[in-house]
């Protein structure tokens, strides 16, 4: 495999990985179903990278995550459904389909009018799979959040959505209101969900992707409460052993040193 490209010798690998007689056999043993979890996290892992501006990082996370996609089609070629070749060629047919104003005869380059063919290019794209509902295509797999920020723009393209924030915000305090009162555990539940989706929907109206907003907050608390957790370890103290009183007292200690 030394002259081949390096999308060439992935492939390669891959295949070698997954032959009957001589692969591996973790390898073989996996189906979509098996691989699906392993895809979902390396996405993940990508965006963390990003997050963390490491570029290092981020391209060995590029590379696992272009393993998956290789994965998923040799498993696929296998079956003779496609081949990573049909995956790349539908990609690029799909960018230059959705990009006239590039590939096309349209010299149409305004950022409203680009987005709007943009939807309406989707949208067709949809019905021809049958998909022709507003909220059809909206992967179930997408973490809840991104996916309720994705229900609600594809309902606010056909109207359904709150003029302004006020509206929205309104909501959801009618969604805490309606959480406070209810009892029965399923109902709380059910009025839980609702009040998420509410402060997904105010978020939205303030320009706010709650997905990123919420990774951004999980990352803060890692960082405080390791600091919290160094600081007692100087002063000689074990943090689980502390009161509470005490490790908020290093919470405000860490808060006020940033």
């Amino acid at each position: 495999m030394e002259n081949d490209s390096p999308i060439a010798r992935l492939l390669g690998v891959m295949a070698r990985l997954r032959d009957p007689d001589t692969g591996c056999e973790w390898d073989l043993a996996q189906d979509f179903a098996s691989i699906a979890p392993y895809t979902l996290e390396e996405a993940f892992e990508v965006a963390d990278a990003i997050a963390r501006d490491d570029m290092e990082e981020l391209r060995d996370e590029l590379g696992d995550l272009l393993l998956q996609v290789v994965f998923h089609s040799r498993m696929a070629e296998e079956l003779g459904h496609f081949t990573f070749a049909d995956v790349a060629e539908g990609i690029a047919d799909k960018m230059e389909r959705r990009h006239p104003h590039i590939f096309g005869e349209t010299a149409d380059n305004e950022a409203v009018s680009i987005r709007r063919n943009w939807e309406t290019i989707k949208a067709a794209e949809r019905q021809s799979k049958a998909q022709s509902g507003a909220l059809a295509g909206v992967a179930l797999a997408l973490p809840a959040l991104t996916r309720a920020e994705k229900l609600q723009k594809r309902a606010a393209r056909v109207g359904f959505d709150w003029p302004d924030s006020g509206g929205a915000a309104d909501k959801l305090r009618e969604e805490i209101n309606e959480f406070e009162e209810a009892t029965e555990p399923g109902h709380k539940l059910e009025e839980a969900g609702d009040m998420l989706f509410a402060m997904v929907n105010w978020l939205r109206k303030q320009d706010i992707a709650p997905e990123e907003a919420l990774r951004a907050a999980n990352r803060k608390f890692e960082r405080r409460f390791a600091a919290m957790e160094a600081m007692a370890a100087r002063d000689g103290d074990d943090f689980a052993q502390l009161k509470l009183d005490a490790q908020d007292a290093l919470w405000s200690r860490v808060k006020s040193e940033e």
